[in-house]
């Protein structure tokens, strides 16, 4: 957003720092005349509008093509705009097409009651009786596939497949939805599966206000018995910024009302429940904490009360990838049992195993359902995870370090050039800040700074930059505006890919003072 007088105010003033004819010694003069050239370079583009809206939206590329293939030569830069954003309209188009957005589950039943609830007479004739026996008893799995016809077009294809004690089946589904309006959406779908015979479903979606909504769900089911109809409809309404209100019906083979108040904040998520209906009835509460961490854990708790009987349930998530969430969940009830349900997401795929403990409310299925899955997860966390996601992490810097390497280089010539070629500028600033009692840099260092005990291993990575940034000292004032300082004259990148800060001792009006300021962060010296 610089102005063409700032434009031009930068310019003379790096044109009286590198001008060739100022300095004397061979060597300077070489190094001079290759950064005057490059400060004259980047004048010429960045004083014309048609080549600044080039290179700010298509960088060197744009301005190296032959023939301005990219645009017209003629276009003014608000057409140079215009014509960028249709360019990108029509790539997301056909990054559309080709995007079908995977989703997946896979759920394992185990059953493990054979842990707590063993009757040891009626294994005493048994061989291998001393073993507990844990077996898999049930699985699910389903996945999904979009494929995007047109614009307001997509078609859905998923399909599942269950088993139980030996018992199994599936189904496949295709769905085809349209985008009626900016209001609502309607959709169409076919299923078939061995258990179940053909079935037909439509489903609309509608704003009614800005501030609510209506879905309706119409489904005939058609079997050996008969054509099964089934209706639902969910009426939702903000009650609030952060608050949902939800009223659903449901008629046909399971009838119930349901009612429900949704609370979702930055710090938590707040559920409450109520439900009337055939064979189910019930009441539920839940909430869940969120910690404001890079790990996003969040702690959970439920309780569920209806003809049933009553179930507690406690847990937690932990985020331990860039695209991973393990989370675990304790399941205490009457009649249910206790129950631990472990789910891991990986993208858009997850993976469920929910391991049926016991049968009876024992507190010792307790007590190991809720120490056994922290021990294990500290223990993979500190021995597997953390060096795993270090090394991941030093893997991509070395990666990164590498493909620069070469640039980086460059880089550190011309900014090692230009602080030998500010020498005489900055001792006739300081000269004059040391007249009026005004801004004097008396140290600077840029880099990765290491302040945290916790990575007291890590190695400190700084540059000295105290001549270039006295150089930018005018009028016993010092301005850095939002952008990495190492695109600054002297500076360059000492730590590719990590986290940088400009470090400053500075004295002004004969008093010392000391500021960190982060690499993209303004800063302005003094301090008001």
């Amino acid at each position: 957003q610089a102005s063409q007088e700032e434009l031009k105010a930068a310019y003379r003033r790096l044109c009286m720092l590198y001008h060739p004819d100022k300095h004397r010694d061979p060597e300077l003069k070489s190094q001079a005349e290759r950064l005057f050239n490059l400060v004259h370079q980047a004048y010429e583009v960045l004083s014309d509008p048609q080549t600044r809206a080039i290179y700010d939206i298509y960088g060197r590329r744009g301005l190296e093509m032959e023939g301005w293939e990219v645009v017209e030569r003629k276009r003014t830069a608000a057409e140079i705009r215009e014509e960028f954003e249709r360019l990108q309209r029509e790539r997301e188009e056909r990054r559309l097409q080709q995007r079908t957005n995977p989703k997946g589950t896979i759920s394992v039943g185990i059953d493990a009651t054979d842990l707590f609830d063993r009757y040891d007479e009626e294994y005493e004739d048994v061989p291998g009786s001393s073993f507990p026996q844990i077996e898999i008893n049930k699985m699910h799995i389903s996945q999904s596939i979009e494929a995007p016809l047109t614009s307001t077009d997509t078609a859905i294809l998923s399909g599942n497949l269950s088993t139980q004690n030996g018992n199994g089946g599936g189904s496949i589904n295709l769905a085809l939805r349209r985008v009626t309006s900016a209001k609502g959406w309607g959709e169409l779908e076919f299923g078939a599966g061995d258990l179940h015979g053909p079935l037909f479903g439509l489903k609309i979606f509608r704003n009614l206000t800005p501030r609510c909504f209506i879905t309706t769900n119409c489904a005939l089911q058609f079997s050996s018995r008969g054509v099964r109809p089934g209706l639902t409809t969910v009426l939702a309404r903000n009650l609030d910024k952060n608050t949902m209100g939800y009223l659903q019906w449901r008629w046909g083979i399971q009838s119930a009302m349901n009612t429900s108040i949704v609370r979702d904040t930055k710090s938590s998520h707040l559920t409450l429940a109520m439900q009337l209906g055939i064979p189910h009835s019930f009441m539920m509460v839940s909430y869940q904490h969120k910690f404001q961490d890079e790990d996003q854990t969040r702690v959970k708790g439920s309780l569920k009360v209806g003809f049933f009987g009553t179930i507690v349930e406690y847990g937690a998530e932990r985020k331990i990838s860039r695209h991973s969430v393990l989370g675990a969940t304790v399941s205490v009830g009457v009649p249910q049992g206790v129950s631990l349900k472990i789910k891991l997401n990986r993208a858009s795929q997850t993976y469920f195993f929910p391991v049926h403990l016991t049968d009876q409310l024992l507190p010792s299925a307790v007590f190991y359902a809720t120490v056994g899955p922290l021990v294990i997860y500290f223990a993979m966390h500190r021995l597997v995870i953390k060096p795993y996601l270090r090394a991941q992490k030093e893997r991509e810097l070395e990666k990164q370090r590498e493909s620069t390497a070469s640039d980086i280089l460059q880089k550190k010539q011309e900014a090692e050039a230009a602080v030998r070629l500010m020498q005489e500028s900055v001792r006739r600033i300081i000269e004059a800040e040391e007249a009026r009692m005004g801004l004097i840099v008396v140290n600077a260092w840029y880099g990765k700074f290491v302040n945290d005990n916790s990575r007291k291993n890590e190695k400190v990575k700084v540059i000295d930059v105290t001549v270039p940034l006295q150089c930018l000292v005018t009028d016993s004032k010092l301005i850095l505006t939002e952008a990495s300082k190492a695109g600054l004259p002297g500076f360059y990148d000492p730590c590719v890919g990590e986290e940088k800060s400009l470090k400053v001792l500075y004295q002004f009006r004969g008093v010392l003072h000391q500021v960190m300021s982060a690499d993209n962060e303004a800063l302005r010296i003094p301090k008001q």
